[in-house]
């Protein structure tokens, strides 16, 4: 894509500069050729786009590309849809609330039937390394260090 958005820019100020050519010799380098049509005022434009826009009180506001129109894709894109709409898509990451018992396991949400998870322990001495597991639907899981339980809903 920056090849394209170049050679048509390149290919535009080359014939912008087409007297400039006629007046120095051919074997000038084409470096030497683009340096001078690079001064030019309507080159500014090769690398930055800019919008004007009116306000309230007249004066013009300069905003960029991505303030027109967001450049983001996938799942940026859905990230940032859900931040404007108020909502953590990725709440999903952060399972929070009390230890889980066998009477009260840990829910842990999940778009799938399976997922992995990692059990910190609990706070202070009940701390361990991570253990890393699969938690299965309709399954409850107990941690083989500090045997808290979960369940994934």
């Amino acid at each position: 894509m920056w090849r394209r958005l170049l050679s048509s820019n390149l290919k535009s100020l080359i014939s912008h500069s087409a007297p400039l050519s006629s007046t120095t010799p051919r074997s000038a380098s084409a470096a030497a050729r683009f340096a001078t049509a690079a001064t030019a005022s309507h080159s500014s434009t090769l690398l930055s786009r800019h919008f004007s826009t009116q306000s309230d009180d007249g004066k013009a506001v300069k905003k960029t590309v991505q303030d027109v129109m967001p450049i983001a894709t996938g799942h940026e894109a859905e990230e940032i849809q859900a931040d404007l709409e108020g909502r953590d898509i990725l709440e999903i990451d952060h399972p929070e609330g009390p230890f889980g018992t066998k009477e009260t396991p840990a829910v842990v949400k999940s778009y799938y039937d399976r997922r992995i998870v990692g059990c910190p322990g609990g706070e202070g001495e009940d701390e361990h390394d991570v253990v890393w597991f699969w938690l299965e639907k309709g399954k409850p899981h107990e941690c083989p260090v500090c045997s808290q339980y979960f369940v994934v809903s």
